[in-house]
């Protein structure tokens, strides 16, 4: 049996203030990777359901007219759609419009889509929760839009239900509609419409990611394109500041965990100090029985790892119950005009969790090597005394 490991298993830490201080730290640091993985999963699923990962559309898109629209049947865009790196394709048709309900008048983007939960009554639409407090509409209620364009065209929808969005485009709210009702309101036909949404595969979700599929796709359409002048534009280019945004909230989570990793390991640093002060005597000890510096510094490292383990190990399991209890309540609540989320977001990455969880402990056990330099100038001749 290893000698140092044993010595290790005797020995009993009083300052638990220092495993205190470890479970806060590692807490911190979970809870700061979960909200960061949070805020990107839920702008990055809210930017996919208002324009995919990647748009293809006419390099002169323009929702206030009829004019610029896209055929599906085009040969490229079976191309694109068996791909590996696709999901799925969306065909849109977008249209800018005024709502006017009683005195209030709102500018919207009406999206007509495939699969709508508006396809169950004529010319049904969802609005988004702001739009329906700003102007007081309701499921039941009639809306009123108006669509500018070459002409004037004038719609009566019906509110069908009301939806929560997290994110809205250049300011006006998103309404979904049937994409049928949408392509009549155009003047065009079963083929023709807006754009198509491109929805990448899993784990495809980094901004490199979405920028190398974006090449990609746009090599697909440039190669087999025909008559047809499509473009490939992803998210990233369409919500820059978003996407800056969410890199400083990576940025600010990288802060944290380094400082968080830098209290807990100084924590540590003085917490095996005070095991070394209150176990002189043991180091002369064990020093004047032969036992190197090097074995008798495992001894010290191995007990404080085993604290650290269990610091990190409870700041683990109080951070994932309170993950657990935040994504299940939202209790925790954001301005989502500052935030463009009304609660704090939280989404468990075990992978990123567990490199945390690593990168932290390795941090601060080499950390610790820097109390364990005291064992060298330890005299046994003056540490032990013959009683």
């Amino acid at each position: 049996m290893d000698a140092s490991l044993f010595i290790a298993s005797r020995l009993r830490f009083k300052g638990k203030i220092a495993v205190v201080c470890i479970a806060v730290s590692f807490f911190v640091m979970i809870v700061a990777v979960a909200i960061s993985s949070g805020f990107r999963y839920e702008l990055r699923s809210s930017l996919s359901e208002i324009s995919g990962d990647i748009l293809l559309s006419t390099p002169d898109l323009n929702i206030m007219s009829e004019d610029s629209h896209v055929d599906v049947s085009d040969p490229c865009i079976s191309y694109v759609e068996s791909s590996d790196l696709v999901s799925e394709i969306v065909p849109v048709v977008w249209r800018a419009g005024i709502v006017k309900h009683g005195d209030s008048m709102h500018g919207v983007v009406v999206k007509g889509l495939p699969c709508s939960i508006s396809d169950s009554v004529a010319l049904g639409i969802s609005i988004p929760r702001k739009l329906s407090r700003a102007s007081g509409l309701k499921p039941g209620d009639r809306m009123l839009t108006y669509f500018i364009g070459d002409d004037m065209k004038l719609r009566q929808f019906n509110v069908v239900d009301v939806h929560d969005a997290l994110v809205e485009t250049d300011d006006r709210y998103v309404v979904y509609a049937s994409l049928s009702d949408m392509q009549r309101l155009n003047g065009w036909s079963s083929d023709q419409v807006s754009a198509v949404e491109i929805h990448l595969a899993e784990g495809l979700d980094e901004v490199d990611d979405i920028l190398d599929a974006t090449q990609e796709i746009g090599s697909i359409v440039s190669l087999y394109q025909e008559d047809s002048d499509l473009v490939a534009t992803s998210s990233v280019f369409r919500y820059p500041n978003l996407f800056d945004w969410l890199s400083l909230i990576d940025f600010n989570m990288g802060i944290i965990l380094l400082l968080m990793t830098i209290v807990a390991g100084f924590n540590m640093i003085s917490g095996l100090l005070i095991m070394l002060f209150e176990n002189i005597s043991t180091i002369g000890l064990l020093k004047s029985i032969g036992m190197t510096d090097k074995a008798i510094s495992k001894v010290f490292l191995v007990s404080s790892a085993r604290l650290t383990a269990i610091g990190m190990a409870v700041g683990n399991a109080l951070a994932l119950i309170f993950c657990l209890v935040q994504g299940t309540t939202h209790l925790l609540k954001l301005n989502p005009e500052n935030y463009y989320v009304s609660f704090v977001p939280v989404k468990v990455d075990f992978s990123m969790v567990l490199l945390a969880d690593l990168v932290s402990f390795a941090a601060i056990m080499v950390l610790l090597l820097i109390p364990c330099l005291f064992i060298s100038k330890l005299d046994p001749a003056q540490t032990v005394r013959v009683r």
